[in-house]
């Protein structure tokens, strides 16, 4: 089983990320924090992702992510019927993992039903299954200080990205753009939007 990757980086598409390991190309299906990460290496430096091999009858796909913990959500999210691999990274390229845990951990089905490709009997069977099962302290991105959790405040690329994907643009979309428009000199939230967009 290939559970972690470290390698440069040759190749990012919206759908996959080409990455180079002792001489061989993995393509990895990233979630949309991965991706993000990845985006941020430059092409022929080294990144790294943790990933989950699927295997069917006619098909292997490498999925990527952030860190264990959101590999662990996409596992969690695997499990819930109806909801396969393909699903879960879209619903993790979509919503940021942070974002996911908490619709989950406070059953707001509609919060969780606007991710793409969830309806609400989907986002409903989700929190059926999995409420109860994630924990304050597991609440991706957020840290436990004095038996409070709190949140890591959004910085100006997350808003960015935020702004983009409530224009209809996917997470991978958005972020490639941010990264874009950032490299091109955008520094605040209203240049990087502005340049994206252009770029798009």
């Amino acid at each position: 089983m290939i559970g972690y990757l470290k390698g440069k980086v040759k190749y990012l598409t919206p759908e996959y990320v080409l990455m180079e390991v002792n001489g061989v190309g993995y393509e990895v299906v990233c979630s949309g924090a991965a991706f993000s990460k990845l985006s941020a290496v430059r092409q022929g430096e080294e990144g790294e992702v943790f990933t989950f091999l699927r295997l069917t009858e006619n098909d292997i796909t490498l999925f990527g992510f952030a860190d264990p913990r959101e590999k662990d959500l996409f596992l969690r999210l695997t499990s819930v019927q109806s909801v396969g691999a393909a699903k879960a990274i879209s619903i993790l390229s979509s919503m940021r993992p942070e974002d996911v845990s908490e619709a989950i951990a406070t059953a707001d089905v509609k919060r969780l039903s606007a991710a793409k490709g969830v309806g609400k009997k989907m986002a409903e069977r989700i929190v059926l299954e999995l409420h109860g099962k994630i924990s304050a302290d597991e609440l991706l991105g957020a840290d436990s200080v004095g038996g409070r959790v709190s949140v890591a405040p959004m910085s100006e690329d997350d808003d960015a990205v935020s702004a983009l994907m409530g224009l209809g643009f996917t997470r991978q979309e958005s972020a490639r753009a941010v990264t874009k428009a950032k490299e091109a000199g955008a520094k605040t939230v209203e240049e990087i939007i502005s340049a994206a967009l252009r770029g798009m």
